[in-house]
């Protein structure tokens, strides 16, 4: 640093006048945590869900759990760790057709994902098409009513302060209170995409945005939900019946949401690469969202009445504490009550739940 300064600066100073001048500005090397650290929190990610994860995904986990360490350590970690998943997370190259948006909020796109369904688990999440930030992704017992879909926009749209110039979803009767609250909310506007025009359908190929995603979703983390449920089952531990379906809900529904919560968090924090598609821009999707005018680009949210609002929300389903049918809910509480049992965030601990419920509440009930 000093031979840096007084080359390329024309600035002689000595070692220990440049240690004073970055101690009063504050500068120093970065301390990273404790490597031992490191390796117990992706071994401890290694169990579940992170067992699918790359070294990119892995280091912006390490990053939001509070854990300061360099993406190479946790490349090195990982292929020592696990060096036959290391090897099957090769590269997949894929031409994509070009792709445009205007900015933030021009467009949403809406979709859900079914592979949790049969087990009970339903997947709706939104994305917009410009920043690629997540509005929403969430669980449920179902992902086909259109009541419960339409309250997780007006949620948004409340928190945002506006709703989307435009919204794309599938062609399906889940969807069709999105699009008579999207409608609504643009009937008194002239403008050219007001009314009918701001809600678009399509097939699912179309709706390139959310549909890709989901691929990523499940590498990084769903994918060890519907192994486990693969496994319960081959095992005859689960029947597929209304009981095993709520007492799936019951157990996992805590974990399966926490999951996506840290998917959500990773993926809006995380980087974008450079796109050989001159239409869509790199960068950080938290920061892409709030901040456009930075990439050139326009924020495109129409601000949102609350009268319009309130009278959206008369046609929603908003998500209870209770996550699975509401008698199977109480009567389990009882029980988890008297055996001193509780619900988990964790997967295997929610394995172990079940399968105690399981054996507990169907004699119960089907005798």
């Amino acid at each position: 640093m000093l031979a840096t300064l007084a080359t390329q600066h024309g600035i002689v100073i000595g070692h220990a006048t440049l240690k004073r001048m970055l101690r009063a500005s504050g500068l120093r090397r970065r301390n990273y945590d404790d490597l031992d650290l490191i390796i117990d929190f992706i071994l401890d990610q290694l169990q579940g869900p992170g067992r699918f994860h790359g070294y990119h995904w892995m280091h912006m986990k390490c990053i939001n759990n509070g854990l300061h360490v360099r993406k190479d350590v946790v490349r090195i970690i990982l292929s020592e760790l696990d060096p036959e998943g290391t090897q099957c997370l090769h590269r997949r190259l894929l031409q994509r057709r070009l792709y445009f948006s205007r900015g933030p909020n021009f467009i949403w796109h809406i979709d859900s994902y079914d592979k949790l369904s049969p087990y009970g688990i339903g997947i709706n999440g939104c994305i917009d098409r410009f920043s690629r930030k997540l509005i929403w992704l969430r669980a449920a017992r179902t992902n086909s009513d259109p009541h419960v879909i339409g309250g997780y926009y007006a949620e948004a749209i409340e928190r945002v302060g506006g709703y989307p110039t435009l919204m794309r979803t599938d062609i399906g009767t889940e969807n069709v209170v999105l699009r008579d609250m999207q409608v609504y909310l643009w009937q008194n506007d002239g403008d050219s995409r007001a009314g009918q025009s701001s809600f678009l359908t399509g097939r699912s190929s179309a709706n390139q945005r959310i549909e890709s995603w989901w691929g990523m979703m499940r590498r990084e983390g769903i994918e060890h939900y519907i192994q486990m449920f693969g496994e319960l089952k081959d095992e005859g531990m689960f029947a597929g019946d209304y009981l095993d379906k709520a007492l799936i809900q019951l157990c996992f529904m805590g974990p399966v949401q926490e999951e996506l919560n840290s998917i959500k968090g990773v993926w809006n924090a995380h980087r974008i690469r450079p796109s050989t598609n001159p239409g869509l821009p790199s960068g950080i999707p938290d920061l892409m969202y709030v901040a456009s005018h930075l990439w050139g680009a326009d924020d495109h949210l129409v601000p949102l009445n609350e009268n319009d609002l309130a009278v959206c929300k008369e046609n929603c389903t908003f998500l209870s504490f209770v996550p699975c049918d509401p008698d199977v809910f109480d009567f389990c509480t009882i029980v988890m009550y008297e055996r001193g049992l509780q619900l988990s965030d964790g997967s295997h601990q929610a394995v172990d739940l079940y399968l105690t419920l399981r054996d507990i509440v169907h004699p119960l009930i089907l005798e």
